[in-house]
Order: structure tokens, then sequence, then C-alpha cells
């Protein structure tokens, strides 16, 4: 077994077909009610970032064989962004609790440190041994949200119509595949800043908040393969974007779409916003997408409104995910003591 630094850019057909696999096999294992990967845009969704950010990537793989053709059992990449760097890691099941995590971690650590990064966070599954794994490592607990999955052949759609247009009046809904317009996106990035403001966790998937970022944003989206939908609730008489609701579909799992931000902006709240933007989303996805089976979502557990919304759309609470933060120098020297 070895322990490669290893760029998506240049790797074989092959071996982004081995890593789909190991990425399919931790799925089948950890969360077997969750779509396989298909083998498409991979390269693109591992190499691509937004300007300013970076991901070094490691693999170990089968030392038998040349570079290029063995088998990989475990990938680790680490997203470089603002002082944090942000893990994934993944590591075929045959081959867990054999310290192959553990090692992994400690080059990315190391990595971290040496680049002169403070803190390494990561996302860790409730339910699965990530959990045991990284609290063992010393990492800290910082936030926690639940996973709510809803499934389109369950919704109820005549309700889900009536919740599409009972929206306060001076409010108009828009629907724009792609992305907002360019005119739209001063305000856009408005309403994104002010939900910022709100946010408790570790940042480990920071909001596009100015304009310039939004585009970047979407750009690199539509790069790695990430479909973007986005439903808008414009207040008529000022032109300010009320509220905002965005859903991707990945190329690598179609029929599965991430919801990404909902926001309601402070002063529009109480006109019935949220539930008309989401579920009008829901009926533009079904057209737009025929093979979407299923959409899912993340929320706090305090964010109560936003629950409530979506037990009404049909969501139902999957499992917890958990954000963990780790002292980069702390962790070095737990795992690999600087001399």
């Amino acid at each position: 077994m070895r322990v490669r630094e290893w760029d998506p850019r240049t790797a074989s057909a092959a071996e982004i077909r081995s890593l789909v696999e190991t990425v399919n096999a931790v799925l089948a294992t950890d969360l077997p009610d969750d779509p396989p990967w298909q083998d498409v845009q991979v390269r693109d969704y591992l190499a691509e970032t937004m300007p300013g950010e970076r991901r070094i990537s490691w693999v170990a793989e089968d030392d038998r064989l040349p570079e290029g053709e063995s088998e990989i059992f475990a990938h680790v990449s680490m997203l470089l962004l603002g002082d944090i760097g942000v893990l994934e890691i993944m590591v075929h099941p045959r081959l867990r609790r054999r310290g192959l995590g553990r090692q992994l971690v400690a080059v990315a650590a190391r990595r971290a440190y040496l680049e002169g990064f403070s803190t390494i966070g990561v996302e860790a599954i409730g339910g699965t041994p990530a959990i045991a794994f990284y609290e063992s490592l010393g990492f800290e607990r910082e936030y926690v949200e639940t996973r709510s999955v809803l499934t389109l052949s369950g919704v109820d759609w005549p309700a889900l119509d009536a919740m599409a247009t009972a929206i306060g009046a001076g409010y108009r809904v828009e629907y724009h595949p792609g992305g907002p317009p360019d005119h739209l996106l001063e305000a856009y990035a408005q309403a994104k800043l002010e939900a910022q403001d709100d946010d408790e966790d570790l940042d480990l998937a920071p909001r596009s908040s100015d304009p310039q970022r939004l585009r970047d944003s979407l750009e690199t989206l539509h790069k790695r393969g990430l479909k973007p939908y986005i439903v808008l609730a414009i207040h008529e008489s000022t032109g300010v974007v009320a509220g905002l609701t965005e859903v991707v579909v990945p190329a690598q799992h179609p029929e599965r779409a991430d919801q990404y931000d909902t926001i309601v902006v402070r002063d529009h709240r109480g006109y019935g916003i949220d539930r008309a933007i989401k579920a009008r989303m829901l009926f533009e996805l079904r057209r737009a997408e025929p093979d979407l089976r299923e959409v899912q979502t993340w929320n706090a557990q305090h964010s109560e409104s936003m629950l409530k919304v979506n037990a009404e759309l049909g969501y139902l609470p999957d499992r917890d995910w958990f954000e963990y933060g780790a002292d980069v120098s702390q962790l070095v020297q737990s795992l690999e003591p600087i001399d």
C-alpha cells in the first residue's frame, strides 16, 4: 500500500473509475439508501475550485501495480480556504481499522501546518464510524444539522400547488435555471450577505455574498457538473430579493438533488415566502429533471421554522451531520510530533 499526492486533472481514466468504485463501496456501507455515483464529470468535480481556493488530494493504492493502473483504496482531499483546511476522507470499508485513515489525516494535517493554516474542519455523518474516528483524533464537535430527504413520488402535488401560490401581496416568484440574471446579482448577493450574519457553523462551505463571487461560484458549479436551479421572491415595490432557494442537481448522482441555501430576508418574513419558493422549486425540478427522484436538505436543529416548512413539503428526517474542528498544530503534534 502506498500513499501519494494525487491530481485528478492528470489521473488516468482507470484511476477515476477505481475511485468511483470505492466511493460506491463506502456509500453502500455507510449510506445504503443514497444513490451510487456515476462516472460522469468526476474528474471535474474533484479538480475545479473557486478562485483563491485550492484543493490538494492524496490516494492510497495498491503498490504492486504501476501508478495509473492500481486500485485506489482511499482518498483524502483538503480544500484550503481562508485560514481553514476542509478535509474529506474516504477509506474502502474492507480496509478500515488498519490505521490508514489516521495516516491520511496525518499527511493532510502536516501539509496544512506547512502552509500556515491554523484550523482543520471536517464533516462527519451520524451513524457511521467517522464519528468515533475523528473524536479519537481530538477533533471537537462544533455544529450539528439534520439531513432530511424528500421523495418526489410521495409528494402531495395539489397541496404543494396551494403552497406555491400562497404568498403575500406585493411579491412575485421567479424561476431562474442556471443562476440569477446579471441584473439581480447585486440584490441576490445582499440577501446572501444577511443570511451569512446568522450562521453559527464552521463555514466549511462559505456563501458567496458579493456579485463577482456569485458569478465565480455559478461558473465553478457548472464546471464541476453541478447544475443550479434558483427560485426568487422579489419585493415588487423595491425590487429587492426578499427570498431565494437554490437546488443543485449533480451529474454524479442526478437522481438525488442537493438543496443549498433557502433564505428569507428578515424584513420580509411572515408572508409565506419560504413555503412558496420551495414549493415552486419542486414543480420546476419535476419538469426540468425527469430522472430526479429525491431532494436532500440540511438544517440546523434550532431552525424550527425551516424544519416545519420542510415537513409540510414532505421531507423526512434522515440522520444528523456533524462539523468537527481541530487545531492544526495540536493535530500534527498528536499524529506526527515535530522534531
